[in-house]
């Protein structure tokens, strides 16, 4: 599996393997941005209306006899997808593709996984995900950090060989092969490793909460030993730790895995041996039309509707394929990692763009809060398929956010009292100049919405898109923008969420540090007790590995962001999958980057004899 933390979003495109066509996909990578990788991030309800017969079937079926709830092993599953991957190979470059990791489920093993119910971070071929309270983590008098993993007794490779603290070994050195590659970030610091049969353990140099994100993918030692690991790897992976094995990859058309008959986990419920299924497919069809066509006549049973460049393109697609939800199709939307957010700058770039710039003032920055109408936004720009995002930290770890934007309403008989005693209080008429790029759909539609918002409040405005190149390349790194708009993405555990806050470091300017903002830094608008308190929140959240801590150090930085109005969260881009209800069972959307495959092995198929 893999994790993503956050990045700010552009478009890139990447040609296809071999042969094979040209396909698009969306890069959250921006050249002058930080962008942190590293190896794996949200109901579940099935109904009962069945339509015509499954789509395909084991050609042989059996039934396990455990206590308790029970379902029928056989069968097989094919899962629509809009292009092929360009390697199988994670750790190499174009391993990044969500896809390698939507295929990858079935047959990766690692450290950890993200439930699809929670979000949260789970442990894979671990006992248990080492933490300071359980004694996995352990600090170190020399100021090191110390983690144990203890590998699960009866984890096995596919050929039966023991997963092993070697594989950890092997992986660790494979990483750090500079032939190979591979991110290393996080990795290049430890500085000592320990490994037995059934355990692996590592000192890193200083403590890092992103030591939770480590290993998330396995490389068996037995098999890829001795192999050119970048050419060798491209067409077919290793051999299995997951539920099922590769078995084909039919170029141009599908990627077949089937069971993995040493496969060493049971389903916690229902105690039968797992995968339920024999087979899946992951189909290729790379145009959206053909995509959805293929679904509506059933010749797919699940499908990953693929996410345009554009949003408004995504949420058409959604509305097609919720159309289908009366003939038995399930459609899940929910808010996905990346989210958009309106923010201010507080350096003296902003003059430069609007010299009526207000920013530095509470009261400028509450008028715009109240102003911007974020449910009419959701409503008109994603057709109410997510609610408005009323704190970035759902984005991350929807347990720990406290919703702390939702104080601010849309009242445009307070916007303007506010906006008038800025006004008063700057001595000047305050505007506001809005800045993004002009080739994303949302962006666009949502400045020409602004200008009814800020004209009902009375405020004067003025709309100023730039080509993305231009915006992110030169606009946001020198901080000349007034009022701006733009999305990073969100991940799974506390690694994620303790990054995201060093963009409001008060000590991190750009070219150093990543506050394109500038708030709190030597040369912003605005320094005081918060902006102070702020960074000493930062430090101590850097430096602390205790979840306890975190929680608290988390909740204090939401709060101080949202009473000061750093940032306006808008919302997170809709994310969905879609299956047939009479096919398969046990589908459960996540809307990290593990994907909806993350409990493929709990997938079953319906409607089989027993």
């Amino acid at each position: 599996m893999s994790l993503a933390f956050f990045s700010p979003m552009t478009n890139t495109h990447s040609s296809a393997h071999g042969s094979w066509s040209v396909w698009a996909r969306t890069l959250f990578v921006i050249a002058s941005f930080a962008v942190i990788a590293a190896a794996c991030t949200p109901e579940a309800v099935e109904p009962t209306t069945t339509t015509s017969a499954p789509t395909s079937t084991a050609p042989a079926v059996t039934t396990t006899t455990f206590g308790g709830p029970q379902y029928t092993h056989g069968g097989s599953i094919i899962v629509g997808v809009d292009h092929e991957p360009a390697t199988l190979n994670p750790f190499i470059p174009a391993g990044d593709d969500p896809l390698v990791t939507l295929i990858g489920q079935a047959y990766f093993t690692g450290v950890q996984e993200v439930d699809g119910f929670t979000l949260e971070l789970i442990p894979e071929v671990v006992t248990e995900l080492p933490t300071l309270g359980n004694g996995g983590v352990v600090i170190n008098d020399n100021g090191t950090m110390t983690v144990r993993y203890e590998i699960v007794e009866e984890a096995v490779w596919s050929d039966g060989v023991p997963i092993s603290g070697a594989d950890f070994q092997f992986t660790l050195d494979t990483i750090m092969d500079p032939m190979n590659r591979a991110r290393r970030t996080v990795y290049e610091d430890i500085v000592a490793t320990e490994f037995l049969e059934k355990t692996f353990e590592y000192t890193l140099a200083a403590p890092t909460v992103r030591y939770e994100t480590l290993f998330g993918t396995l490389i068996p030692q037995h098999d890829v030993e001795g192999s050119d690991f970048v050419a060798d790897w491209n067409d077919r992976p290793w051999v299995s730790g997951g539920a099922f094995v590769f078995e084909n990859w039919e170029e141009g058309f599908d990627l077949t895995v089937v069971r993995n008959d040493n496969y060493w986990r049971t389903d916690p419920e229902t105690r039968q041996s797992l995968p339920y299924l024999d087979e899946v497919a992951f189909r290729f069809i790379p145009e959206t039309t053909d995509l959805i066509g293929a679904f509506k006549t059933r010749e797919l049973d699940v499908l990953q509707p693929p996410q345009s460049s554009q949003t408004i393109e995504t949420v058409k697609t959604i509305e097609i394929l919720q159309a289908l939800e009366t003939d038995g199709a399930v459609v899940e939307v929910q808010s996905g990692p990346v989210w958009e957010h309106v923010n201010f700058q507080f350096g003296p770039g902003r003059l430069d763009r609007n010299e009526n710039s207000c920013n530095d003032l509470l009261e400028m920055r509450l008028a715009i809060a109240r102003t911007i109408d974020r449910s009419a936004l959701t409503d008109d720009l994603l057709s109410g398929q997510v609610e408005p995002l009323q704190s970035y930290v759902a984005a991350f770890t929807p347990r720990l956010s406290n919703n702390s934007w939702e104080q601010y309403s849309v009242d445009t008989a307070a916007a303007a009292r506010s906006y008038a005693q800025a006004v008063a209080k700057a001595g000047k008429e305050c505007s506001v100049v809005f800045s993004t790029t002009n080739n994303r759909d949302t962006r666009v539609m949502m400045s020409e919405m602004f200008v009814d918002m800020f004209a009902a409040s009375g405020i004067p405005y003025e709309n100023v898109l730039e080509d993305g190149q231009l915006f992110f390349g030169t606009t946001v790194n020198t901080g000349e923008w007034d009022l701006g708009e733009w999305a990073w993405q969100g991940s799974p555990g506390f690694a994620g969420l303790v990054r995201i806050h060093n963009v409001w470091d008060p000590a991190a300017p750009p070219p150093e540090g990543s506050n394109y903002y500038r708030w709190g830094t030597i040369d912003s608008s605005v320094v005081d007790e918060s902006t102070v308190r702020f960074g000493e929140i930062l430090a101590d959240m850097t430096n602390t590995v205790d979840p306890g801590r975190l929680e608290e150090l988390i909740s204090e930085a939401e709060a101080v962001l949202a009473e000061n109005l750093v940032l306006i969260p808008l919302f997170s881009r809709p994310s969905a999958s879609a299956y047939w209800a009479d096919a398969i069972g046990n589908l459960k959307h996540n809307t990290s980057s593990a994907g909806l495959t993350w409990n493929i092995d709990r997938w079953y198929r319906k409607g089989l004899a027993g």
